[in-house]
């Protein structure tokens, strides 16, 4: 069991969206937050607000988890300000939202810097320190998008599946040199924060837009239960499952579920960050 009473844990892209609940429900459970984020504003503002919630506290930090030498450089003042780290929440994300043929060669870049490459900074940064200590636990927010290709998320799907092969095979390095540090991967379904602003799901009792709040509290409880993967809701844990269709029937069954309609009237946010 991981115990957050007294942790000392980072949470990128904390100053808003679910970052910033997951942060809070780890404050309101004693742990020292280190929020970080590439606004400095916002994560200024979350880490006062969660200070005053108590009984934990947050500390803001600004950070592009894209650059490996300021990820390295915000770790140290992390770890000199906040303290070693104990949790690592992996949870910087950003969505272009489009047509293979229409994505810039930006976008593209930007998506895999961010949900993907960031991953290895964060965490190369980090887990010397854990596993000097014999102490830790990395979260990455995956998605479902990490079990099923979706259309009009080719790069996003892409670097989520990315993120799921980083996060399983860092779990079985962690195993094969006998660490205690512990990882939980975390696959939901649409969360309704606006970065996936205008996505529907074509059966919500089946695959919910799911509440943010809610999702906050699942990772929180699923970090301090050591589970290793948390699927939201947990039909998405099916798709393993799908793959054993011929390819055929799976598409068949994707467009039936309306999995690949649900970004047809996507419009997001300008800065389509979680």
């Amino acid at each position: 069991m991981t115990q957050l009473a007294g942790a000392n844990v980072v949470v990128t892209g904390g100053g808003s969206g679910i970052g910033r609940l997951m942060a809070a429900g780890m404050v309101e459970r004693g742990s020292r937050v280190a929020i970080w984020d590439l606004d400095p504003a916002a994560a200024a503002e979350a880490a006062e607000e969660l200070t005053r919630r108590g009984p934990g506290r947050a500390d803001p930090y600004t950070c592009d988890v894209t650059d490996r030498a300021a990820v390295f450089e915000a770790a140290e003042r992390t770890a000199a300000g906040t303290g070693p780290v104990d949790v690592l929440v992996n949870n910087a994300g950003v969505v272009s939202g489009n047509w293979l043929t229409e994505l810039t060669e930006a976008q593209v870049r930007r998506t895999f810097e961010v949900n993907t490459l960031a991953l290895y900074w964060t965490t190369q940064a980090m887990l010397p320190g854990m596993t000097e200590r014999r102490r830790g636990h990395v979260v990455t927010i995956a998605s479902a998008s990490s079990l099923v290709g979706v259309a009009k998320l080719s790069d996003y799907a892409a670097s989520k599946w990315a993120a799921m092969g980083f996060d399983e095979s860092l779990r079985v390095e962690l195993r094969r040199q006998g660490s205690p540090v512990r990882t939980t991967v975390v696959c939901p379904f649409y969360i309704d924060t606006g970065m996936f602003r205008g996505v529907k799901s074509r059966f919500p009792k089946l695959l919910p837009i799911l509440e943010p709040g809610y999702v906050a509290e699942r990772v929180v409880r699923a970090v301090e239960a050591d589970r290793s993967r948390l699927y939201l809701p947990p039909t998405v844990g099916l798709g393993h499952l799908m793959r054993f269709l011929p390819i055929a029937a799976f598409d068949r069954l994707n467009d039936e579920l309306g999995v690949n309609r649900s970004m047809d009237d996507f419009v997001g946010r300008a800065s389509a960050t979680r």
